[in-house]
């Protein structure tokens, strides 16, 4: 028999004596029920594992496609500076080593996302082996004696969020208008330039997107600063939401936080172009850019993230 109370297996004339009183049942049907709780387990184990095998497939494609877009471009980069002969020679070097650094950069960071999902893949299966060799033991004390010891699955990796390959397409078209515009600097104004990074950079920057898909190019996921949010504001989903409250949250005292206004800054900063989109519900909600160090004590129109209503 097995004493739920005591969580133990006990004989019947223990059930009567030391355990009188207390939920009792057979060990078959005990083992039952925790048969049902480890299938549960496993099947949840199993589709982590396709859902991470997935992921790898996906990374791996990312690399793929960075390494054929690096590739391109410090190719094509090369063949458009020879036009410029020996004073663009020296560009030509900077911008392919920018790619390839970005290149290694943006590999490093995929391979690292690789080897901990192959990492949780293989603690995962392992895991589910034990689960398995458990399920398969017939004797149902016995069964109930090691189930407690099952480690507890450990923390999932952070969801894996796929990014458009748009990686180093850019640079032919940059590299390509940079030409014809250094054609001119170089036979009119020369002497007034100086050919820094930059400058060059500068120079680089493309004209401005007029559709959403020419915006998405530049998109960048923004997540909440818990220690800017007003008290009345309840940050969820990894801080990706907020939700106007009518009871202030427990956050504690920080010198950033908003005391004035129900509003609250991202976590991240925004340099260069920036594009991001906001789904809200609910009156008088407003989206901005503001500088770091705005008042937290009066509301200043657009400097941040507000909600006054419901929320978004």
């Amino acid at each position: 028999m097995f004493c739920r109370t005591d969580q133990q297996c006990i004989c019947y004339l223990c059930s009567v004596d030391e355990h009188k009183g207390h939920d009792t049942v057979s060990a078959a049907a005990e083992r039952t029920e925790r048969q049902r709780e480890l299938e549960v387990s496993r099947q949840n184990i199993q589709q982590r594992i396709q859902d991470r095998e997935k992921d790898v497939k996906e990374l791996q494609q990312q690399v793929e496609a960075i390494n054929r877009s690096a590739d391109k471009a410090v190719e094509d980069s090369e063949k458009i500076f020879t036009q410029l002969i020996r004073l663009m020679e020296k560009r030509s070097s900077d911008v392919k080593q920018q790619v390839r650094s970005q290149q290694e950069t943006e590999v490093s960071r995929v391979k690292e996302l690789q080897e901990k999902l192959e990492q949780e893949i293989t603690e995962l299966k392992r895991k589910d082996a034990e689960m398995k060799k458990l399920s398969h033991t017939e004797d149902h004390t016995q069964f109930l004696h090691n189930y407690p010891s099952l480690s507890a699955l450990s923390e999932s990796t952070s969801s894996i969020n796929i990014l458009p390959l748009r990686y180093f397409e850019d640079v032919t078209a940059a590299v390509s208008e940079l030409r014809d515009k250094l054609q001119d600097v170089l036979r009119d104004k020369w002497t007034n330039v100086s050919l820094t990074v930059t400058e060059v950079d500068v120079l680089l920057s493309q004209p401005e997107p007029k559709t959403r898909a020419g915006f998405l190019q530049y998109s960048c996921e923004l997540t909440l600063d818990p220690n800017t949010a007003n008290k009345k504001l309840l940050l969820s989903e990894g801080n990706r939401k907020v939700t106007k409250m009518s009871e202030q949250q427990s956050y504690s005292s920080h010198p950033d936080r908003f005391t004035g206004w129900v509003q609250v800054l991202s976590r991240e900063s925004l340099t260069g172009r920036c594009y991001w989109e906001v789904e809200w519900r609910g009156d008088g909600v407003y989206v901005a850019v503001a500088y770091k160090n705005i008042s937290r004590l009066n509301l200043i129109l657009g400097p941040s993230i507000t909600a006054n209503n419901n929320d978004y």
